[in-house]
């Protein structure tokens, strides 16, 4: 059975950086596009950044832009989300999400397979 597991988050000050991981298991997921997405307190879950199987094509939510680069390394099952200029409206859980097809469209209704989440928390 696939599963993803998020890891990476904390505390940080604004301005500061972390990287997320999200680690797969299960099955190759060589063939799979991966998503982030986040869901601050009261919010909706949104897309925030998406890569395509082998990593060729990527996108990302206007908010994010600039400050986030999103990556993976299949030999290692892994794929990450490297978060620079951390802002308070950045703090949310995050979560990766994987899907047999690739689409610009950051739309979680493409996404098959979920992670748990992981707590990013942007503060001073």
């Amino acid at each position: 059975q696939l599963q993803l597991v998020e890891s990476g988050g904390g505390l940080v000050q604004p301005g500061g950086s972390l990287r997320l991981s999200c680690t797969y298991s299960g099955f190759s997921l060589d063939y799979y596009a991966i998503g982030w997405f986040r869901q601050a307190p009261g919010k909706e879950r949104e897309g925030v950044s998406c890569i395509s199987s082998r990593g060729g094509n990527r996108n990302y939510a206007d908010s994010v832009k600039g400050r986030f680069t999103i990556s993976r390394d299949n030999a290692k099952n892994t794929v990450y989300l490297q978060m620079n200029s951390l802002t308070p409206e950045d703090t949310a859980v995050y979560y990766c999400a994987a899907s047999p097809v690739y689409s610009n469209s950051i739309d979680q209704r493409r996404y098959n397979y979920w992670g748990q989440g992981t707590q990013v928390t942007v503060s001073s």
